[in-house]
């Protein structure tokens, strides 16, 4: 992929850990001038680590975002690779208070959005080939109950990313491409809750290697797995959501107790 040349210059937002880390040290390794970008001040380290630049900035404010892409185009040129993946956990639902709500669509939602605004108009223009992933959900997908803003928030960005490609593909003819990455079960700083890895969960680096196993096939939904859910098995998960809308089941059946049996039949056929 020509994006990904040596030399290149590669923004990844959510990258002081995790799977923004895991991917800085990919294109690190592929000789791209990697700019890291997270609210933890350990991103200036972690950037220090891989010869690249540091940037603290919050997603969640435009301004800021809009200042970052000035400064990194000046410093670097034209962006050839852009990885919108920071987030934030929240057991917010629908009837939770806004503090929670806000922090959690600012950062999911918008900070997606402000790296989008920010950077992608100068990758068209500049003439050169571009990637641009958003890293996006299964709960975006299949709304498991009890974390509904970031729900709401993961169905934002794949809603987003699909429209950004339907946008590069006409102003570019895929020269720049969006992509949206939906990982599985991933060991990072946001799920874990202390102790070893849980033998289902992959590392951040097995999604790094897998994002880009499937950017060289040119996939826009990369739908990883993980060690303990097939992509089967998410097939037929997403598809029973989609069918509460066609049949006009119950919303989220899969959760709804006259529904149970169904499920687990549909599941095992």
């Amino acid at each position: 992929m020509d994006a990904l040349a040596k030399g290149n210059t590669a923004v990844i937002t959510g990258a002081a850990g995790g799977i923004g880390l895991a991917v800085a040290k990919v294109l690190a390794g592929k000789g791209l001038k990697v700019v890291l970008v997270d609210r933890a001040d350990a991103v200036l380290e972690r950037a220090a680590e891989l010869g690249g630049t540091g940037y603290v900035v919050d997603v969640s404010d435009r301004a800021a975002v809009e200042a970052l892409a000035r400064d990194v185009h000046a410093a670097f040129g034209p962006v050839s690779f852009l990885m919108n993946n920071a987030a934030i956990s929240g057991g917010a639902d629908a009837l939770s208070g806004p503090a929670l709500w806000d922090q959690v669509i600012g950062v999911n939602l918008m900070g997606v959005l402000h790296g989008v605004q920010a950077f992608v108009p100068a990758m068209v223009k500049s003439g050169r080939p571009g990637v641009i992933v958003n890293t996006g959900s299964k709960q975006g997908i299949t709304q498991p109950p009890g974390n509904t803003a970031y729900n709401v928030a993961k169905s934002g960005v794949k809603a987003l990313t699909e429209g950004l490609a339907h946008t590069l593909r006409e102003q570019t003819d895929d020269r720049v491409s969006a992509h949206l990455l939906i990982p599985g079960f991933t060991f990072t700083g946001m799920t874990r809750s202390g102790g070893e890895k849980p033998a289902a969960a992959w590392t951040a680096e097995q999604v790094a290697e897998f994002l880009f196993e499937r950017l060289a096939e040119n996939d826009f939904y990369i739908l990883c797995p993980d060690n303990d859910v097939d992509r089967a098995t998410d097939e037929k998960r997403m598809a029973w959501t989609m069918g509460d809308v066609i049949e006009n089941r119950p919303a989220l059946s899969r959760w709804h107790p006259d529904y149970k049996d169904a499920f687990a039949k549909f599941m095992e056929e």
